[in-house]
C-alpha cells in the first residue's frame, strides 16, 4: 500500500486520539466512585433489611398490646357489672353473693396479670421502636452517602463525557483527511493489536511492541519508497517514519 508521508504522518495525530479515547473510557469505567457506592448500596441494603424486620417486630408489638389492652378492658368491665349486682344485691341469696364476691375477687386478680403482660409487652414495643428509630437514622445516613458518592461520579462522567465529545469530534476531522484505503488498515489492525494500529519509528524502535529493529528490517525500511506504508516485522502495526526515525 502506497500513501503520501503527509498522510502517513496523520495517523499519529489519529493514533493519539484514539489513545486518549481509550484512556478516557478506562477513566470512566475505573472512577473510584464505582465501587464505594456499590459498598455504600451493599451497606444500605442490609440496613434497610434489618430495618423491615424492626418495623415488622413494632407492628407485631403493636397488636399484640392491643390485644392485651382489650382483654383488660373486657375483665374490667365485666368485674364492674359483677360489683355493681354485688353492691344492688338484689334478689340474691347469701350463696349467690358469696360466689360472686369470690367471682370479683378472681377477676381483679385476672385484670392484675393481664395488666402486667400490657405492660410487659410495651416494654417490648418501645424497644422495638427506639430499634426502628436507630435504623432509619442509619439508613438515612448510608443513604446520603450515596446520593453524595452518585453526584460525585455523575460530575466526574459528565466530564468526561465532555472531553470525549470533544477528542471524538477532533479524531473525525483528522480521519477525514486520511485516505480511506489507509485509515481502514489502520482501524483494523487498532482492533487486533489492542487499540494501536500506528507507531512511530523512533531511533530505530517501533514505539508500539517497544522492540529496536535489527539491521536487516533497518535495510528494508531505509529503502523503502517514501510513499510506501512500512509495517513493522514485530508487531504488524504501520511505522510510521520521521526525521526522528534514526535512519
Amino acid at each position: 500500500m502506497n500513501a503520501a508521508p503527509a498522510d502517513q504522518i496523520r495517523l499519529l495525530d489519529l493514533q493519539a486520539l484514539d489513545t486518549r479515547l481509550g484512556q478516557l473510557a478506562h477513566k470512566r469505567k475505573s472512577l473510584p466512585e464505582h465501587a464505594e457506592i456499590q459498598a455504600l448500596e451493599g451497606d444500605l441494603a442490609q440496613h434497610r433489611d434489618l430495618l423491615v424486620a424492626a418495623q415488622t417486630q413494632e407492628s407485631d408489638t403493636a397488636r399484640e398490646q392491643a390485644k392485651a389492652e382489650q382483654d383488660v378492658d373486657q375483665v374490667r368491665q365485666r368485674a364492674a357489672r359483677d360489683q355493681q349486682r354485688l353492691d344492688s344485691g338484689a334478689g340474691m341469696s347469701p350463696k349467690d353473693l358469696e360466689n360472686l364476691q369470690h367471682e370479683v375477687a378472681s377477676l381483679a386478680k385476672r385484670q392484675g396479670d393481664l395488666e402486667d403482660v400490657v405492660l410487659e409487652v410495651m416494654e417490648r414495643r418501645e424497644a422495638a421502636q427506639e430499634r426502628v428509630k436507630e435504623l432509619t437514622g442509619r439508613v438515612e445516613s448510608v443513604q446520603a452517602k450515596v446520593n453524595d458518592a452518585a453526584a460525585r461520579r455523575d460530575a466526574a462522567t459528565e466530564a468526561i463525557d465532555a472531553e470525549v465529545a470533544t477528542v471524538t469530534k477532533e479524531r473525525e476531522l483528522v480521519a477525514a483527511t486520511i485516505p480511506d484505503a489507509l485509515l481502514k488498515l489502520y482501524d483494523k489492525l487498532r482492533v487486533q493489536q489492542g487499540g494501536v494500529g500506528a507507531a512511530r519509528l523512533y531511533q530505530r524502535r517501533c514505539e508500539g511492541c517497544r522492540l529496536e529493529l535489527n539491521i536487516t528490517e533497518i535495510n528494508e525500511v531505509r529503502a523503502a519508497a517514501a510513499d510506501e506504508v512500512v509495517r513493522c516485522e514485530n508487531c504488524r502495526r504501520i511505522l510510521v517514519r520521521t526525521p526522528e526515525s534514526g535512519l
